[in-house]
């Protein structure tokens, strides 16, 4: 029971990484369509501003602070640069501009500063663990627990209470009707890619708690496990992208806690059959979005 308890608090942190990524994803595709293959990178910058801030001296909050806007930072400019003089393009066009910049960033990132891990030293005692009710917990794990939980309420909160939030909510539903009110749609797609770098922020933080280094394939797995949640939850439909997460998460680690050894080489097979087999019996995904189509 015991381990099952442990397991348990470690496929919610890791299900709340790939959420977290997973909303990022699921947010950009409801407005513009586009799955953002370079997702991945933005959390990969803000590991290394992570990783730039507490080699400069800096403490863990500042170092958190510029790693997350590091990430904005990152998704705005990939939207200003990449995708808004792609605006209008087949659905193929963006695909391909993603999957080019997400190389690029790849390549700048081995080239420019090293294919090798960088060592983020952490606080000793963010390395320690806790009892909880009888049980032992990771700090870490329950760290990420409390922040991805807190950005998730954050976000809710941010697309109901705000006007970005509600024009962001109307865009994903009718983008056309969202110009012809007069909003103005390069905002609201720029809204869309900041709070997607925000999201890939919070996960590249919670990531490099957990790894204690950055390099530069860090998003790459992540983001791969993350378009698979938003897929399982039902392409674009936001809560269906952090069922997704949650779910992908935990059959992650439980198959790797319980399967025989003889099947643990086989665990991400395991994890992808499992999808499948969810698909085929809602082939929309778990929670899919109100409304798929758009004149």
């Amino acid at each position: 029971m015991d381990i099952f308890i442990q397991q348990t608090v470690n496929a919610i942190s890791l299900g709340g990484v790939y959420a977290l990524l997973a909303l990022g994803l699921a947010i950009v595709f409801s407005i513009v369509r586009l799955i953002n293959f370079a997702h991945g990178e933005i959390m990969t910058v803000g590991g290394y501003g992570v990783f730039a801030a507490i080699t400069f001296g800096m403490g863990i909050p500042g170092a958190i602070a510029i790693g997350i806007a590091f990430s904005i930072m990152a998704a705005v400019a990939m939207e200003r640069v990449a995708f808004r003089p792609m605006q209008g393009a087949s659905i193929v066009s963006l695909l391909i501009t993603s999957f080019a910049v997400s190389e690029i960033l790849k390549v700048l990132f081995q080239n420019g500063i090293s294919a090798r891990p960088k060592p983020i030293p952490m606080p000793l005692q963010l390395s320690g663990t806790w009892e909880v009710g009888g049980y032992t917990v990771g700090v870490i794990a329950t760290i990420s627990i409390v922040i991805t939980f807190v950005a998730l309420i954050g976000l809710t909160l941010f697309l109901r209470r705000t006007t970005t939030g509600i024009a962001m909510r109307a865009a994903a539903e009718d983008f056309a009707m969202v110009r012809h009110l007069g909003l103005r749609a390069g905002r609201v797609v720029a809204a869309a890619f900041a709070l997607s770098g925000l999201l890939a922020g919070v996960a590249a933080i919670i990531w490099t708690a957990n790894r204690g280094s950055v390099d530069p394939l860090m998003g790459f797995f992540p983001v791969l496990k993350a378009f698979i949640a938003t897929v399982l939850g039902g392409l674009g439909s936001l809560s269906g992208a952090v069922a997704g997460g949650f779910i992908v998460g935990a059959i992650e680690v439980f198959s790797q806690a319980f399967l025989p050894d003889t099947l643990a080489p086989y665990r991400d097979a395991i994890v992808l059959t499992a999808v499948i087999l969810i698909l085929l019996v809602r082939p929309d995904g778990l929670i899919p979005p109100v409304k798929t189509d758009r004149s």
